[in-house]
């Protein structure tokens, strides 16, 4: 094993670069979401089937995650960063070109299993960010792939509307590709990686969660806040399309635009961490969930309410996310994507626990229903961080 020499910094360009390449390839995972009904009636499939497209990118995208991010501890990052964009730009072409729903299903998992670049670059952030700046970085850069993902379902809708939902993936293969070649000259040389095969770099993910207690607790403290997350926000679509509200599905995803205060607070939490006061940061954002949560249900029926509740909860979350992922960068300089792809995958596991939870908790208990079971999840959270912040300083 090589020991990698100390980090000297990245420039402002290099930094927008990757938030923007990072946005861009997230995005990707997005397009498909507002235009199911279009899609379904160019290839006369009901509404229930369409939304197959979207379960099989997100299943597609945690395949890339555990299968190919950890490359990033092992290969040249400035060849496999810009060669899974280009094979990510063929997969969106395909789904441009799809003459059958069922090719165009496999095109879509296909641009999931290979749209894992801002998952690759977040760690390559770290690994080039100086020490007392690395904070700021990863937060910039994961304020970039947050814009991505609520950016893109706006875009999409827009590209649709004025020249059909192929155009969206003609226009997503093109900048995939132009990015790939831009970040193919603009990466530096990688360092000299982790030796072995393949097997042994795949289960060496679990490995190096074990060897460490610490990064256990911080994964389990972020699966808990990405399962509230994303419990709320689907329990949020049941609560707006119900009386008194009785939103459109347009007029919700105009909601979802509050949360962009959530990237700029990922942008803002990393200097948290470089500050050293990652883990006391991570407590008072576990207040914030909680006080967001105790608004939400004292204001069920006040649009305002909501979006206050809307505006704070997306801060908090995020700024729990970027500081979870920062510490953890801090760990082993050597693991930070095979640390990534840990932290991605419990995230995806806590947001499919929070998911199939709504549906249940709506029906026993509507809005406080959702909200109850919430605050149970963040009280958790807030015990685990209890319990365990002296050890969780040894990461920071």
């Amino acid at each position: 094993m090589t020991k990698l020499a100390p980090s000297v910094g990245m420039s402002q360009s290099l930094t927008l670069l990757f938030s923007i390449a990072g946005g861009m390839a997230v995005g990707n995972l997005y397009w498909v979401q507002p235009l199911l009904h279009d899609i379904g009636d160019a290839f006369h499939i009901l509404p229930g089937h369409a939304g197959l497209l979207v379960t099989l990118t997100q299943i597609g995208y945690a395949v890339g995650v555990m299968l190919i991010v950890p490359l990033g501890d092992s290969h040249n990052r400035r060849r496999l960063i810009p060669a899974m964009m280009a094979v990510s730009a063929l997969a969106l072409l395909a789904s441009a070109l799809s003459p059958s729903f069922a090719f165009l299903l496999v095109s879509l998992f296909l641009v999931g299993l290979t749209t894992v670049t801002g998952q690759l670059l977040i760690p390559l952030a770290g690994d080039l960010a100086a020490d007392n700046q690395r904070g700021r970085i990863v937060g910039t850069v994961v304020s970039g792939v947050l814009t991505g993902i609520l950016a893109s379902r706006t875009v999409s809708g827009l590209v649709a509307d004025a020249f059909g939902w192929r155009a969206i993936y003609l226009f997503a293969a093109v900048m995939t590709l132009v990015l790939a070649a831009i970040l193919w000259r603009a990466l530096p040389g990688d360092r000299p990686r982790q030796a072995g095969s393949y097997l042994q770099l795949l289960s060496s993910v679990v490995t190096v969660v074990r060897q460490h207690p610490t990064v256990q607790v911080t994964l389990i403290l972020g699966a808990l806040g990405f399962s509230v997350f994303t419990l709320f926000w689907t329990g949020l679509t049941f609560l707006l399309s119900a009386p008194p509200f009785g939103f459109s599905a347009s007029q919700i995803g105009l909601v979802g635009l509050v949360g962009l205060a959530g990237a700029l607070a990922a942008r803002r939490a990393g200097r948290l961490h470089d500050r050293g006061w990652s883990v006391g940061a991570t407590g008072a954002a576990l207040l914030l969930v909680m006080v967001s949560l105790i608004i939400a249900e004292a204001g069920a029926t006040s649009i305002i309410a909501i979006l206050v509740a809307v505006l704070l909860l997306d801060v908090a979350i995020q700024a729990i996310n970027v500081l979870n992922q920062t510490r953890l960068f801090a760990v082993d300089a050597q693991a930070r994507s095979r640390l990534n792809t840990a932290f991605v995958v419990s995230n995806f596991i806590g947001g499919a626990i929070g998911s199939a939870l709504a549906g249940t908790l709506w029906q026993l208990g509507g809005w406080s229903g959702i909200t109850t079971g919430e605050m149970m999840l963040t009280a958790c959270a807030l015990l685990i961080w209890l319990a365990q912040r002296r050890r969780l300083r040894g990461l920071s």
